[in-house]
């Protein structure tokens, strides 16, 4: 038996922190129909079941177009079984409206404790987590040991630095509870760690990266059920994929020479990709990089490039040690003042600039 395990789906974001109206909304719309292409990758590949762990929705406002897509492929599958399971930014009830008659196929959990379904040879049992419940929700969980057992969650790992919003999932308290797979949602990178001698906890990461702290590849995890034993792996699945690229300049090195060493970072990028450039290194007070010129030369090959101007300026202070110009006679100010070294070079370049007459 095959099952996909996803979260983070995220439907109906704005998408506008970066890009712009146009290429926001047609994100919108790329964001369901890799749902829509998860389901029938599902079908094709012979899916039993579709798990859903948490976020499915990006607020609570949702288009009715789009929670009519999401009804029309549950619906058109019947042979598949979709296990939903809110996480923190699910606020729409999307199946009690306008929906004549939920889908048998079509499955949910509450906050009120720990809900079981038998899906075949597993059992599959969730609970949305709460500030109420999520101290208890361990001591409540009771599973067969002689079952193959799937457990869903929406929340952060306890120890996992990152995203916050959501309750905190304690995988210490879940350790001899005869837990095969727990199948979590929250975090948007993919994670996968032995919970137990027993068992395994996985975050499949989200569907589509939204942002540029969602680069890489995403998508979700196949599973495959066999004999009681729970395999899996993980499927890039995502349309376009965010780049975070950093170029080291030096103080040598001229607009050319900073883009021809960014291309050589870029050979594994699509061009129906997003990048950022992060620029870091030194360069001379006088030598500005032209960030704009800089990301001409790249966007139209991709579908959105942004570049941040990461690099410290490097001040010769003895030059400016007779120098008696108004220019001398800041960068001494400056230098005499008791802060950090990359403070001060920031400082100097701004007012040196401004003195000059330059647009800051």
């Amino acid at each position: 038996m095959k099952i996909i395990h996803c979260a983070d789906l995220h439907l109906d974001s704005k998408m506008e922190s970066n890009l712009d109206k146009e290429q926001a909304a047609l994100r919108r719309i790329e964001l369901v129909e890799t749902y829509e292409r998860m389901v029938e990758f599902a079908k094709q590949n012979g899916v039993r079941a579709i798990l859903i762990a948490g976020d499915l929705f990006d607020k609570t406002h949702i288009r009715k177009d789009v929670k009519k897509r999401v009804v029309e492929q549950i619906v058109d599958a019947p042979e598949i079984d979709f296990y939903y399971l809110k996480g923190n930014h699910d606020r729409c009830d999307f199946m009690e409206e306008g929906i004549d008659e939920i889908p048998s196929n079509f499955h949910m959990f509450n906050a009120d404790g720990w809900t079981s379904y038998s899906c075949e040879d597993v059992v599959i049992t969730g609970m949305e987590l709460n500030d109420s419940n999520v101290s208890t929700m361990a001591q409540r969980l009771v599973l067969d040991s002689a079952a193959t057992n799937i457990v869903m969650l929406h929340g952060q790992q306890a120890d996992y630095d990152g995203k916050d919003g959501a309750e905190i999932i304690n995988t210490q308290a879940l350790k001899g509870k005869f837990i095969d797979y727990l199948a979590l949602g929250h975090v948007h990178k993919f994670m996968f760690e032995p919970l137990d001698d027993r068992g395994v906890y996985c975050y499949p990461g989200c569907l589509e990266g939204r942002g540029f702290d969602e680069t890489g590849d995403k998508g979700f995890v196949l599973m495959e059920v066999e004999n009681g034993v729970i395999t899996s792996e993980f499927i890039p699945f995502a349309l376009r994929r965010l780049h975070e690229i950093n170029v080291e300049v030096t103080a040598d090195m001229d607009l050319q020479a900073v883009a021809a060493k960014a291309r050589e970072q870029l050979l594994d990028v699509d061009d129906q990709d997003l990048v950022k450039f992060v620029l870091t290194g030194e360069r001379e007070l006088d030598d500005e990089l032209d960030i704009i010129r800089f990301v001409r030369l790249f966007e139209n090959k991709y579908f959105f490039v942004k570049c941040y101007d990461r690099t410290k300026t490097l001040v010769d202070y003895d030059s400016f040690k007779y120098d008696k110009s108004l220019k001398g006679e800041f960068v001494r100010l400056v230098q005499s003042q008791d802060m950090d070294e990359d403070e001060k070079a920031k400082i100097i370049e701004i007012g040196i600039r401004a003195i000059m007459g330059e647009e800051i």
